[in-house]
Parts: C-alpha cells; structure tokens; sequence
C-alpha cells in the first residue's frame, strides 16, 4: 500500500462516523495480536485542555529520558501529527505500511469488521507504538471517555482536564452528564486527576473514583496558588494545565521517575501548536488559537488582555455549524477593531457572510468583511500589524499551512471530517 492509498483507505473509513460501545476497538486490537498489553499509558480526558496536558506530559517525560509516544486528535495539517514517537510524527511511509497491514486483517476478519476511522487509526497507533517500543504514551481520548476507542488499555494513571459544554448533542445536556462520560476512563485502583471546577463535574467524576475505589486528587485554586514552575505556553488557563500535568507526574514518581529539574525543563520547553500560538511576520504578530467552544472563547479573551492589554486584533475567524457560533462571534467580535470571516475547510463550514452578521449581532460599529478563503483573508491582512485567527483548530491548521508553518497536507486535512451519532445509554 502506498501512502495515497493509505490516505484514500483512511478517508473510506469516515463513512462509519462515531458508533458507541468497544467491542469493535477491542476486536480490531485482538487481530493485531493487541499491542497495547506491552506498553505503558496515561490516559487523558476532557473538554479543553487535554491536547496542552498531553503535551507537557509528554515534554516532562521525554526530559527524563523516556521514548515516548503521544497520541491525539485532532490534527492541524498532516495526520501523522495524531501519532508521534518522541515528538517526530509518524512517516509517511510507515503509516502506509501499517494501514496496509492492519486492512488486510480487516478485511480476513470473521465475522466481518468495520471499523470507524477513530477505532481504525487508534489501533494503528498501538501498533507504531509497540513496534518502537516507547518507554511511556500519553493517550489522549477522541470524544467523551466511556465510549472512546482509546478506552480499551489499562493505564497507570486517568486524568480529566476542564470539563465545559462541547458535544452535547453526543455527551449531554448538563455537565454533570458530560462528567459522567469524561469519567468512563477511570479504571479500578487506578489514580484519577482533574482540574475540573464546576461542582456538578466534581461531584460526579469524585463518585466514580470512589465507586472504582481509585485514588482522587482534584487539582484546584490551592494547588495553583502554589505553583511555581515556569511553562513556555502562554496563558493562565496553561497555569492550570501544567500544574494538573504536574500533578500527575509526582503521582507516578513510583513507577516513573522524574526529577524536579527534568519536571521544570520539561514544563518549560514544551511545545503545542495552534493553541495561543504567537507568530512574528516582519512587524507583523499573528496569535493563533483553536478556540471553538465558550469556554475556549472566554480563555481566548483571558489570555489577550494579559499578552496584549489594551489593544485590539484584526480578527480572522472561520467557524463550523455544529458549534453555537453565533454567540461564540458576538463574544469576539468587540475585542476586534476589524472582522475578516472565513470558510473552514469542512463539510460543516458556517457561510462568511452568515459568520459576518453574527459578528456584529451584537451591535458594534466594526469594518466586517466576509472572504470566500484563507488565502484572500491573508492578503486583506498583510498590512495589518495585530492579527488574531480563530474559531476552529481546522482553520488554524490551514492558516500555519498557507504560511508555510507546517507542510503541505490538504487531503489529510480532510480526515479531520467524521460523522456524529448519539451514543446509547
């Protein structure tokens, strides 16, 4: 198989979309001769902040010596992104032969198997992983917990980030309901993090610790008024990530030794793209951010006033349908002294000139403009010294493509597309 048949299998796997339960992942990981029995996992859930946990977790431990993989989603450019061994994405070459061979296990199975592409591409990544023989992965879910494809490993440690109101139509209305699926990743004796605040997250993620009789540590105001260690990603909701990554690493000092210098390098050398991302043009800075959600917008807004108090971007921003994008807008749109609207490369784009009355529904008097793509946003603000691009991570990938901060991949941006369903009970 080669690498465009690969991508041209992978995409054919995005028809299935999100199907509930693990008896699929579980049989796919059997034919595979289960890979994931000989590695090691920390697994990560949450709304926001999972992919930044990730991150550090995977800086702090590749600091202390450790071959680590990391697993996430979504990507921004190249789908290689979601499967990394020591921060070096997956080659092109390797993804094609495991697809390959995972496909052709596929398709000898009975009876039959069809695999979404989470279930499919969570597989591949356990198989890259014990084939490099990684000390330690750091395992982020896709969506939710209980259901997730990442579910099925035994990990040495369940962490949940901040839990906040995104993918209700599939989670649930209430965050307590969306806590309940977060938490279907605890595991019995197994130590269980967060960082959640909402007290109806608490109660629920506290009663499923209890009722697996796992060890519950709740990283909260305390614990970060104590924090000290410097982090290199920029913002007070990072403050929060680092110190619930840090407190995960001293929970697994036992097992996974780790020094204060290695936790402090690490923390302080970490990389994560898109994410409050600052980009220096000549005297132009763009500020790249994957805000998609309300809590994202609000952390968005957080983290100007301190970076840049007092002033006010040229906004660039593309949004997808099946987000509440038109009060996520009006919340933006006054930070901003102009508007340029954009497409997101997806099926579930929302219209510019839709995006651009949703900008100024909130009655401010801004220069709003809508573009038919990134490429035209880009050139409407070359001159512009303060650019700021959100709304979707999809859109930040694009944007770092088209400014050549990233390689070329537009026919892997596409396999950021899946379908939706709303898991049983």
């Amino acid at each position: 198989m080669t690498f465009a048949d690969a991508l041209a299998h992978l995409h054919s796997l995005r028809q299935f979309g999100f199907k509930p339960g693990l008896e699929v992942p579980r049989r796919l990981a059997a034919i595979a001769a289960n890979p994931e029995k000989g590695l090691r996992f920390i697994h990560v859930a949450g709304t926001n902040g999972k992919g930044s946990v990730c991150a550090m977790l995977e800086s702090v431990h590749r600091a202390a010596g450790r071959r680590t993989g990391l697993y996430t989603s979504p990507h921004l450019v190249r789908f290689g992104e979601r499967i990394q061994v020591d921060r070096v994405p997956i080659p092109d070459a390797d993804l094609a032969r495991l697809t390959g061979w995972l496909h052709g296990r596929v398709a000898a199975a009975s009876p039959p198997l069809e695999p979404t592409f989470f279930e499919f591409t969570t597989v591949l990544a356990l198989l890259w992983f014990a084939e490099q023989r990684v000390d330690l992965v750091v395992w982020e879910t896709g969506l939710g917990g209980r259901w997730d494809a990442t579910n099925i490993v035994s990990p040495l440690a369940t962490v949940v980030t901040h839990i906040g109101w995104d993918h209700m139509h599939i989670l649930g209305n209430t965050l307590a309901a969306i806590a309940a699926e977060k938490a279907g990743i605890f595991k019995a004796g197994v130590p269980a993090l967060t960082a959640a605040r909402d007290p109806d997250a608490l109660a629920i993620l506290e009663y499923k610790a209890r009722e697996l009789d796992a060890p519950f540590v709740v990283v909260g105001e305390p614990a970060l008024a104590q924090f000290r260690l410097p982090i290199s990603l920029p913002g007070e909701h990072q403050r929060w990530n680092a110190a619930l990554a840090a407190a995960t690493i001293r929970m697994l000092r036992v097992l996974l030794p780790v020094t204060d210098e290695q936790l402090e390098r690490g923390l302080g050398t970490v990389s994560w793209p898109g994410r409050f991302q600052i980009l220096k043009r000549g005297a132009q800075t763009i500020v790249l951010d994957g805000a998609h959600n309300h809590d994202g917008i609000r952390v968005l807004r957080e983290a100007l006033a301190v970076a840049f108090p007092g002033q006010h971007p040229t906004l660039v921003i593309g949004m997808l349908a099946d987000k509440e994008w038109r009060t996520m807008a009006a919340d933006l749109a006054p930070l901003c002294a102009r508007i340029v609207t954009v497409p997101v490369s997806s099926e579930r784009t929302v219209d510019p000139e839709e995006l651009r009355r949703a900008c100024l529904a909130s009655g401010i008097a801004r220069p709003a403009r809508a573009v038919a793509s990134v490429a035209d946003a880009l050139r409407a603000v070359a001159a512009d010294p303060f650019v700021l691009v959100t709304g979707s991570l999809y859109l930040v990938g694009e944007v770092l493509e088209q400014l050549g901060g990233m390689p070329i991949g537009a026919d892997e941006r596409g396999l950021n597309e899946w379908g939706g369903g709303k898991p049983s009970p």
